[in-house]
């Protein structure tokens, strides 16, 4: 299983994601996988499971199915995320 998060670089919620991944790194020992959804892969991405709002993490398992989804603001959670990293 992976999660990914999908933000914008200077946005009024980047600064909050930014903390986010760096308290999710010190908490769990591990990065979460960011994407831009401006990026060819990440328009890809996007369509592919319909996401519309930011920031999105999506947690997918190995086969590439939606487990689970966190739109906007406010964030999930660190251990929400973590169960499936």
């Amino acid at each position: 299983m992976r999660a990914i998060v999908i933000t914008k670089d200077e946005t009024d919620y980047s600064r909050t994601v930014t903390e986010f991944l760096r308290d999710y790194e010190y908490r769990t020992g591990r990065q979460l996988e960011v994407m831009d959804p401006e990026t060819p892969d990440g328009v890809s991405f996007c369509r592919t499971y319909d996401i519309l709002e930011f920031p999105t993490i999506v947690a997918l398992s190995d086969d590439g199915r939606m487990l689970n989804q966190w739109r906007g603001m406010p964030l999930p959670t660190i251990n929400e995320v973590s169960y499936y990293s």
